[in-house]
């Protein structure tokens, strides 16, 4: 009996401390790739605010706001380029590599030519260069097939190697157009050279997607290993048409308390809304690197991933709420001026609406990546329900619209909640 006890001991707790050094060295390597993500995420931001900085100075104040008109439609252009990533993320990650080559051209193509069709009407009555809008569609064609390469390495959970594609990705979207700019080559020609690096990149992404590696320890489920059948290997246009969607319905919700302020509000009280928007656009994209990083897992049903993901954005969200709480005044010192200290008290409540909105985007891309049907139809009837308030019901003042887009993104995050976290019937 005593000799037979410290055996059973040893192997209970032998494979348990086996365990730990590989759960440590998997938490470390993510902590390094959730860094770089956050490196190469806040790179594309930075080169994002980069363009309009230069235009203020190099160009006339009509040149500046059709460039930057131009580089609004082609962000809304290329939210297929997200959803392609997004479906080619989940679908790699449930079934392995497939071939997804044509249905990103065709994908990258369709966009291309819905821009060139709207080309003449935003031509005429956004009054712009007919040359802008046109070089809008070679642009919106590289930007949505690169999202296949991201989809493939976001996918295979190579974190580094995606950090490095978005970093290529966003040198060679917004490199251009800034080396354009600091030349004097004005709008049509920076846009034009921007153009053009952002297809020579492509081959660099394509590069980084095809060289293999060793796959993460323990990264892969064993269901992932033999699928069902040959149509679950395919990669549909389904598929992809659901993720667009979803990366649409996200981006308008998260916009549409901002241009309801733009209609329902004077001039300064919509100036105002503007200024606390950033902290509620600052809330909602913080924590996003988690649900990046995440996303290959949720494809698998991993809820224990799924419940740490939303502890560490729930916790990112409390810890933004309260520094609005504390320095409220200071931020909106520092993003507005001083014109605009008599809305500090609200800026907590800025922070909320975005935090809450972090949740609800990261349980959208769980449902996107489990297959779920009419994953974004919950945000489509939030957004009509906050027009049909802000229209209706809400005072038009900054805390009346605010007021709405909060309780609209509380009530969207507790449907999402109840729809993903759900029990199933066996």
């Amino acid at each position: 009996m005593t000799t037979e006890e410290p055996r059973l001991v040893a192997k209970v707790t032998q494979p348990d401390a086996a365990k730990r050094p590989a759960r440590d060295t998997g938490a470390a390597r993510l902590g390094v790739a959730g860094a770089a993500v956050t490196a190469a995420t806040m790179l594309t931001n930075g080169l994002a605010y980069l363009v309009p900085m230069l235009g203020a100075r190099q160009l006339t104040a009509a040149d500046l706001g059709a460039l930057a008109t131009v580089l609004a439609l082609g962000a809304i252009a290329a939210v297929p380029g997200f959803g392609l990533q997004i479906a080619v993320a989940a679908h790699r990650a449930r079934s392995g590599p497939s071939g997804t080559t044509r249905l990103a051209l065709r994908t990258a193509t369709f966009t291309a030519g819905v821009t060139l069709a709207a080309a003449p009407v935003l031509t005429i009555a956004l009054r712009l260069p007919v040359a802008l809008t046109l070089l809008l569609v070679p642009t919106t064609f590289a930007i949505v097939l690169a999202g296949r390469w991201l989809g493939e390495l976001q996918g295979d959970q190579r974190f580094l190697r995606l950090s490095g594609a978005m970093t290529g990705l966003a040198a060679g979207r917004y490199g251009g157009l800034v080396v354009g700019l600091a030349l004097g080559w004005g709008p049509v020609g920076s846009l034009l050279l921007g153009t053009l690096t952002g297809f020579l990149v492509l081959p660099l992404l394509a590069r980084l997607a095809a060289t293999t590696g060793p796959a993460p320890s323990g990264s892969v489920p064993k269901q992932r290993v033999a699928p069902a059948t040959e149509t679950d290997r395919a990669l549909s246009g389904r598929q992809v048409l659901t993720a667009c969607g979803a990366t649409l319905a996200m981006l308008v919700i998260s916009y549409a308390d901002l241009i309801l302020a733009r209609q329902l509000l004077p001039a300064d009280g919509s100036g105002g809304y503007a200024v606390g928007a950033v902290l509620t656009k600052g809330a909602l994209w913080a924590p996003q690197v988690v649900t990046l990083l995440v996303l290959p897992r949720l494809a698998w049903g991993d809820r224990r991933a799924r419940a740490l993901a939303l502890a560490l954005i729930v916790a990112c969200g409390a810890v933004l709420v309260a520094a609005a709480t504390v320095a409220g005044e200071l931020a909106f010192r520092l993003v507005g001026g001083t014109d605009y200290l008599h809305l500090a008290g609200s800026a907590p409540l800025f922070a909320a609406t975005g935090a809450l909105y972090a949740v609800v985007f990261m349980l959208v891309n769980d449902r996107v990546a489990t297959g779920a049907r009419w994953p974004a139809a919950p945000l489509w009837v939030a957004t009509a329900g906050l027009a049909g308030a802000a229209l209706l019901v809400a005072p038009r003042t900054v805390e009346g619209v605010l007021s709405c887009a909060l309780l609209t993104a509380a009530l969207t995050a507790a449907v999402m909640a109840w729809l993903t976290l759900r029990p199933t019937r066996g």
